[in-house]
């Protein structure tokens, strides 16, 4: 064969091995999962926590995108439901239709989630919810595609009644039996569910309900509730709402001159100190809210401790975006703790066992998550309860934990396993609202 000839053949086939060779990279560097994730930034939820979620995913989100998992690029798009749930149910299609999201993550708001879920599972798409708690979401629904590592809002209300219970004779002086509670509520999925938790948990108690009322987290005046609170005197009001009827409700008492012995918040508005203290300044002191526990108070030699890392770097990222806040609020922790379990924990099995991240290879993967108590950095653990069950998709080793913001600062109070301190209560003798 003349050189020539064969130099050419040797040429070619060289660039047909390097053509091959940037095929097969550029197919390895293809491949990539992209997640749609939904909060609200603009509209009154964005201020009574999700915009807090959001971060909280972010950072969590951000980390990912640069390690990658298991080969595959991660690449996060945003969308803001703007506090609507009709504009949540276009995003969400928007991206699985249009950006061609792999799966939706997210949503703050449980009257979002409930449709979305609907819409989701419609679709034989997948989707993890950090934030929303309505039980509304799964019970007899039997979803395939939708997955909560949150816990539900059933467990809010039923905790906080029995944390009252377990405290009216130490801290009231009377018994269950004559302890006067209200039950007020902003009237969508979230608050309806976490009001149904309390009345479970109130008749479990043997509490005297003096007053159980929804209104609309929208609604401009609230004095006709105050009024009927004020006729009604309870001891305890337990209070389920976001952020701006929270102020307005705190504002109008004051001029109405409403007293009772403690407030008892339900996370959403609640769980945003630093919102709490700019709408009610000295009055924040004592609230006392109920939420996944911060991922900063939970106690460390009960976590995994490959997780302690992890919050110390969302910690630090967090301090970077938001500096001087008094107290980190819980609401970070959540997102990045739920997004951390589908990132590191779901998501490479799917990968490694499933072979991919279709819908049905995530179902598998989250279906086989099996965290015990203290493998989460919110201290619970993640098994999902399966198919045919009243819940299936929801986390059946969730729970919440009472906090209360005392001096800036917030502290475990409830359950004893992980109290970091005795409650105050009742409010003290020459607070805005003490009865005393």
């Amino acid at each position: 064969m003349p050189v020539r000839r064969a130099a050419r053949l040797l040429g070619w086939a060289m660039a047909a091995v390097a053509m091959l060779g940037t095929a097969v990279c550029a197919d390895a560097q293809e491949k990539k999962i992209k997640i749609g994730v939904v909060f609200d930034l603009t509209g009154p939820l964005a201020g009574g926590g999700s915009e807090l979620e959001y971060l909280g995913a972010k950072i969590m989100l951000d980390h990912f995108v640069k390690t990658g998992v298991e080969g595959y690029k991660v690449e996060a798009v945003y969308a803001d439901a703007q506090s609507k749930p009709d504009v949540a149910i276009n995003e969400s299609v928007r991206l699985l239709e249009q950006e061609k999201v792999d799966l939706l993550l997210g949503f703050f708001s449980s009257a979002q989630c409930v449709p979305v879920a609907a819409r989701v599972e419609q679709l034989k798409k997948f989707m993890w919810m950090t934030t929303c708690i309505s039980s509304g979401v799964f019970e007899n629904k039997n979803y395939k595609y939708v997955f909560r590592p949150q816990a539900s809002g059933d467990q809010f209300g039923l905790m906080t009644m029995d944390f009252i219970a377990q405290n009216s004779m130490s801290k009231f002086g009377k018994e269950p039996k004559d302890l006067r509670v209200a039950i007020i509520h902003e009237d969508g999925a979230y608050g309806v569910d976490v009001s149904k938790g309390n009345e479970a948990g109130a008749k479990k108690a043997g509490f005297n309900v003096v007053l159980k009322e929804g209104y609309s987290a929208t609604a401009p005046d609230l004095s006709a509730l105050v009024t009927k609170l004020k006729r009604a005197k309870p001891d305890v009001i337990f209070h389920t709402g976001y952020n701006p009827d929270i102020t307005l409700l705190f504002r109008q008492a004051r001029e109405q001159g409403l007293k009772f012995g403690a407030i008892v918040g339900h996370g959403a508005g609640y769980g945003v100190y630093e919102k709490l203290k700019e709408g009610l300044g000295p009055d924040a002191n004592y609230l006392i809210d109920i939420d996944p526990i911060s991922i900063w108070l939970a106690k460390p030699e009960g976590l995994d401790p490959k997780l302690l890392p992890v919050i110390k770097m969302v910690g630090e990222e967090f301090d970077k975006l938001k500096p001087g806040v008094a107290i980190r609020s819980a609401h970070v922790g959540i997102a990045a703790s739920n997004t951390y379990v589908f990132l590191n924990d779901v998501l490479p099995r799917a990968i490694k066992k499933y072979g991919g991240v279709d819908p049905d290879a995530l179902r598998k993967a989250a279906m086989d998550t099996d965290l015990p108590e203290g493998g989460t950095m919110l201290g619970f653990g993640v098994k999902f309860y399966g198919e045919g069950t009243t819940y299936a998709g929801q986390n059946e080793r969730s729970f919440p934990v009472v906090i209360q913001y005392i001096d800036d600062k917030s502290y475990v109070v409830w359950p004893k396993s992980q109290a970091q301190r005795d409650a105050v209560l009742p409010l003290p003798a020459g607070t805005t609202y003490s009865y005393k």
